[in-house]
C-alpha cells in the first residue's frame, strides 16, 4: 500500500467518523468513496466505523470489480460508481441519512435554491429520485446519476442523501449544506413557501464559488 493510498484510506475513515459525529449516519448506514486512477476506494459493507482499518477500505475498478481488499464493498457501490462514470469532475461521494434531508426525501419533492450556500456549493435545486426498493442496487445507481444531472447533491426517496465534491472535504461540505438547506426548507414551509433565488444568480454564484471565491479577483470585502 503506497503512502498516498494509505492517506486516502485514513481520510475516508475520518470522514465516516465525522459524519457519525454530526449525526448524519447511524451505525453503518451511509458510505464514502474517493476516486482513484482507474476506479475508486469505498467503505466496506457492514463494518463499524470505529473498528474499520485502512486495509478494510475496498478498491474497485470503474467496471465494478474489486481490485484490492478482502472485504465486500458497500452494497451501494453502484451509486458511487454510476456517478463517477457520468461525472468525471467528481472526486468524492458521500451517502448519508441525515435527519432533515431524509425527512424531505420522504416527501418526494425537489428543494428549490433558497440560500446562497446552496447556489454556491450544490449549484442547483436538490432533486429527489423516484423510490427504488432496497436491494435493486444497479437500478438505484442509475436513478441517482440521472436525477443528479449536473448538480452536486440529490435526495434518495425514502432513503437519504448523496453529496458530491471535487475532493472528499468538499463532498462533506456539500453534505452539511444539504442538511442545513433541508432544515431551512422545512422551517420556511411552516409559514408558506420560500422565495427561490433567480436562476441567473444561482449560476453566477456557482461560478464565483468554483473559480473566484477566496481569490484576489473576487474583490475586496467579499464573504
Amino acid at each position: 500500500m503506497s503512502t498516498g493510498d494509505l492517506a486516502l484510506r485514513r481520510e475516508i475513515i475520518a470522514a465516516c467518523l465525522q459524519l457519525e459525529a454530526w449525526g448524519h449516519v447511524i451505525g453503518t448506514y451511509g458510505n464514502v468513496s474517493v476516486r482513484i486512477p482507474g476506479g475508486l476506494l469505498i467503505t466496506p459493507s457492514r463494518v463499524d466505523y470505529h473498528v474499520v482499518q485502512p486495509e478494510d477500505i475496498v478498491a474497485v475498478s470503474l467496471e465494478g470489480q474489486v481490485t484490492a481488499g478482502t472485504r465486500l464493498p458497500s452494497s451501494e457501490l453502484q451509486v458511487h460508481l454510476q456517478i463517477y462514470l457520468h461525472r468525471p469532475e467528481v472526486g468524492a461521494v458521500v451517502h448519508a441519512h441525515s435527519l432533515y434531508a431524509t425527512a424531505l426525501s420522504c416527501l418526494h419533492g425537489n428543494v428549490p435554491v433558497i440560500v446562497e450556500e446552496q447556489s454556491q456549493v450544490v449549484g442547483s435545486e436538490i432533486r429527489c429520485t423516484r423510490y427504488v426498493p432496497a436491494g435493486q442496487h444497479r437500478e438505484l445507481g442509475v436513478e441517482v446519476a440521472a436525477t443528479l444531472g449536473e448538480s452536486m447533491a440529490v435526495l434518495l426517496a425514502n432513503h437519504g442523501t448523496v453529496s458530491c465534491g471535487r475532493t472528499l472535504a468538499e463532498a462533506l461540505l456539500t453534505c452539511q449544506v444539504v442538511e442545513r438547506v433541508a432544515q431551512m426548507h422545512l422551517l420556511t414551509s411552516v409559514a408558506g413557501s420560500a422565495i427561490p433565488i433567480p436562476p441567473e444568480f444561482v449560476a453566477s454564484e456557482r461560478a464565483r464559488w468554483l473559480y473566484r471565491y477566496g481569490k484576489a479577483e473576487d474583490g475586496a470585502g467579499s464573504s
